[in-house]
């Protein structure tokens, strides 16, 4: 079973269908913690800034579900906002603490480009052994919506590398942990290549 965490910020229907396309058995969208940790693979998307995910998070008390999920080393894929949640911290109306599973920051855009950065650009791969991109094209353009970026402390672990005014880590693998800043479910043919791909991974 996959899971797909709600916790009200997104279309989260998409995903799913998304993943139910290439071959995902069993998707749930769910906030039930103690389904989001029987599951197989837990997805974690989101859209909207990370202060009120964090508060609505808290709420829901998904802060240790999330952490343990990806502790047991289950397949983990966070998307968009659920790729920011992951870092440490974001400036994003002052300094918001994230659930600092991946050291870094996340910043804005700078003044120089246009906020949000709103449809198609190319990702870069920087992993080439990440098991995220098999299939995929270096350069292959997918889908963004954000205002955002974030700074791994240790950049070794970006996946891809993304122009857009500067440079920054689209995407990041390690471990079991995949995250991506765009949106696959909404990527087309890239995007649904790496969906299946994270249904079809075995860790």
């Amino acid at each position: 079973m996959i899971a797909i965490i709600d916790y009200g910020m997104g279309n989260l229907r998409s995903v799913q269908k998304a993943l139910e396309r290439v071959g995902g058995k069993d998707v749930r969208v769910t906030a039930d913690p103690a389904l989001i940790s029987s599951a197989d693979k837990v997805v974690f998307p989101g859209q909207g800034a990370m202060k009120p995910a964090m508060e609505r998070l808290a709420e829901l008390g998904l802060f240790s579900v999330i952490s343990s999920q990806i502790d047991s080393g289950k397949p983990f894929l966070g998307i968009c906002l659920g790729f920011q949640l992951l870092f440490e911290t974001s400036t994003e109306g002052g300094i918001v603490k994230g659930l600092g599973i991946l050291p870094g920051i996340v910043e804005r855009f700078p003044n120089t480009v246009k906020a949000p950065q709103i449809g198609w650009n190319s990702i870069e791969i920087a992993k080439k052994d990440c098991p995220m991109y098999r299939g995929v094209k270096d350069g292959a353009f997918v889908y963004f919506c954000h205002s955002y970026y974030t700074k791994p402390k240790d950049p070794s672990i970006a996946a891809t590398m993304t122009d857009y005014g500067i440079r920054y880590a689209s995407s990041v693998c390690v471990k079991n942990i995949w995250a991506v800043q765009f949106h696959p479910e909404k990527s087309q043919d890239v995007g649904l290549k790496i969906l299946k791909n994270f249904v079809e991974i075995k860790i």
